[in-house]
Parts: C-alpha cells; sequence; structure tokens
C-alpha cells in the first residue's frame, strides 16, 4: 500500500474561487487488521450536519494541507499523529472547497476523544468492508454520476464516498482511479 501511494502523483486542483480544506484518510489497526476512521457530523453544525465525513476542515493562513488534516484529526477526535503516508486527488465540492485528501498512518487503534461540537460518532472501517463495488445515480440537477458506497448499513455519499473509492481503487487494489468527475447529491450543494 505505502509503495502505491508514494508512486501516485495526485491531481492538485487549485481554484482560487474555492476555499482550501483537507480531510485526513486515518489508519488505524485493531488487533492487526487494518482499517479507516469515519465520522459522523455533531446535529448542531451549520453546514453538512450529520453527514458521514472524514476529520477534516479548512486550512488555515500559511499551512499546508498535511498540516490542516493532522490539526483536524487531532481537534475532530483527539488523536495525535504525525506519520503522512500520502496524498489523493483534490476533490471540489459544490459547498465552495477544494479538498486534499491526506492518508495518515495511526498504528494501532488509540483511544479516541470525540470533540462533542463537531463530532458524533467515530466508526471504524475495516479494509475488507471498504472493499465493496460503489453505486452510481443520476440526478436531473448534473450530468454527472453522483457516487455513493454502501457502507454501515447505508449509503456514503461524495464527496466522503469518492476519497474512500480512490482509496479503495489505488491502495487496495493498485489502480490509480481518479474521482473529481463524480458528483455529489444535491443535499450537500450547500
Amino acid at each position: 500500500m505505502l509503495s502505491r501511494l508514494q508512486q501516485f502523483s495526485p491531481r492538485s486542483l487549485p481554484d482560487a474561487a474555492k476555499r482550501a480544506a483537507a480531510v485526513a484518510v486515518p489508519i488505524v489497526l485493531t488487533g492487526g487488521s487494518p482499517g479507516i476512521w469515519l465520522t459522523r457530523r455533531a446535529a448542531g453544525l451549520r453546514a453538512h450536519s450529520g453527514q458521514f465525513a472524514l476529520p477534516g476542515g479548512r486550512l488555515d493562513p500559511g499551512e499546508t494541507a498535511e498540516q490542516a488534516a493532522l490539526r483536524e484529526l487531532h481537534e475532530e477526535i483527539g488523536v495525535s499523529a504525525d506519520s503522512v503516508l500520502g496524498r489523493l486527488d483534490d476533490y471540489p465540492t459544490r459547498s465552495g472547497y477544494v479538498i486534499t485528501p491526506v492518508v495518515v498512518w495511526i498504528g494501532e487503534q488509540p483511544q479516541v476523544r470525540p470533540n462533542p461540537a463537531e463530532v458524533a460518532e467515530v466508526y471504524l472501517i475495516p479494509f475488507t468492508e471498504l472493499d465493496v463495488e460503489p453505486r452510481f445515480e443520476y440526478i436531473s440537477e448534473s450530468e454527472r454520476p453522483v457516487i455513493q458506497l454502501p457502507l454501515l448499513d447505508t449509503m456514503i455519499h461524495a464527496p466522503t464516498a469518492a476519497v474512500l473509492f480512490q482509496f479503495r481503487e489505488l491502495c487496495l487494489h493498485g489502480r490509480p482511479t481518479r474521482v473529481a468527475h463524480f458528483e455529489q447529491p444535491v443535499f450537500a450543494w450547500r
């Protein structure tokens, strides 16, 4: 997996009209089996409340995507990490951001301390469960397909689904798949 990330050339999408953001794709071991932490955003948040998300947020002035991802990981779920394994492609959102996914090594699962103002719950998605086929839906508002991943007995939508799908394709299967063209559901456009 590490060699696949190191050989991958992520696409950057600089866009002056959009704000820069980063998410952590935290790889955790539980009893030697790898997985990724996913959160459900707190109900009281102004934007995207209750949605599934990777820990992340906008970049502070002078901050790199890697620094922001590590900071947000600590702020949202109380876990410190300093081992960045690589980056995935930037993903432009309908809500005005360009998200840079940063793959982070956590190692053996530490205790998480979710910030209740930001995170309602933290889930561990084992790699075996992440290896699911995406579903695509077409909506009248866009010609691009909306990507969905069947996880946690529900559907995870883009942008999170796009990031997780690219991670799955690249890191689990060695296929350098691009995902910026996948659409988000209309409820995520705000």
